[in-house]
């Protein structure tokens, strides 16, 4: 085995570990693992996105968005799904620290490599109306409920809801 199979293994484990950890309740204990291994692993993108997932379950959003950063500028370092959870993350976290502008370009950024992901739209809806977008955040939110709602109520009245979704000062 070579060294760098053996710090892998090594960070794999830790990692685990301080994920199982958060995942149990008990977050400063993976904090604190989280970021020995940020010490570490300074570049790792997935560490990055476990540290800041990790400070924002414990309330430190602020302390959360450089890591976050890390782990979306790295291309490549995040699964997917892991990518989309990260973006979400920063974007959220911008909105909740009254970063509104941050959090909708995040946002915006990430629906457009996401398009089908009704979460990341939803956050943008809020971030927007937290820019006084109301109409953009209304035309995503209307969009959202009659493309996605199992509502029978709401189905049949997709047509017209998508209508207005388009522009809600229409008058005939």
């Amino acid at each position: 085995m070579t060294r760098d199979e053996d710090m892998t293994g090594h960070r794999d484990r830790r990692l685990a570990e301080a994920v199982r950890l958060r995942e149990a309740g008990l977050r400063e204990e993976a904090r604190e693992q989280l970021l020995a291994l940020c010490e570490q692993f300074p570049l790792d993108a997935e560490v990055a996105y476990q540290t800041a997932w990790v400070h924002d379950t414990l309330g430190l959003e602020a302390e959360a968005v450089p890591h976050y950063v890390r782990a979306v500028e790295n291309p490549g370092g995040l699964t997917p799904d892991d990518r989309r959870g990260a973006l979400l993350g920063l974007g959220s976290t911008y909105r909740v620290l009254g970063r509104y502008p941050e959090a909708v370009t995040t946002l915006r950024d990430s629906v457009a490599e996401f398009p089908d992901d009704a979460a990341l739209k939803t956050f943008l809806a809020m971030a927007l109306y937290n820019t006084g977008r109301t109409h953009d955040a209304m035309e995503i939110l209307l969009t959202l409920l009659a493309t996605t709602s199992q509502d029978p109520d709401i189905a049949g009245y997709r047509p017209a809801i998508e209508h207005y979704a388009k522009d809600l000062d229409t008058i005939l």
